[in-house]
């Protein structure tokens, strides 16, 4: 019934050791490693510490205004730009992209959605090419 096998195909487990609560907002770029789950705001660019196998995980109240970069991207609430995951991206219902996403391995589920391209890489990336800042939507994030 229960292997203990893991799968390849999904999130690896990571611990998350960051949390940006639901009343936070912050403007400018942002580093993370390990895991960091969004609840708040963050106006500014948001990117896995390159070569570590990170988690981003925005949630329904979550949303970022600028590129993202991790290796896995679990997302439930809004982005407005690039996102670029280099193992496995996972779009939840309310789910909302505004970007194009790069990905390896995708799982959509229904009521998302993305105004933009989805672009699979042939493998694993050795590399995450670098996004331009994202378009302006005049979208007021302070209003979710």
């Amino acid at each position: 019934m229960f292997s203990s096998k893991k799968d390849p195909n999904n999130v690896k487990l990571a611990k998350l050791a960051t949390l940006i609560a639901h009343n936070v907002h912050i403007s400018g770029d942002l580093e993370f490693s390990e895991g960091l789950r969004m609840d708040g705001q963050v106006t500014g660019n948001v990117t896995g510490r390159p070569g570590e196998e990170t988690l981003l995980v925005v949630s329904d109240q979550g949303a970022i205004r600028g590129n993202v970069s991790a290796y896995d991207v679990i997302i439930n609430g809004c982005v407005t730009g690039d996102v670029t995951v280099a193992h496995f991206v996972e779009l939840q219902s309310n789910a909302r992209v505004t970007g194009n996403i790069f990905y390896q391995k995708l799982r959509m589920d229904i009521g998302a959605t993305v105004e933009g391209k989805l672009t699979k890489f042939d493998s694993q990336p050795t590399h995450v090419p670098s996004l331009p800042s994202p378009p302006e939507y005049g979208i007021d994030l302070a209003a979710n």
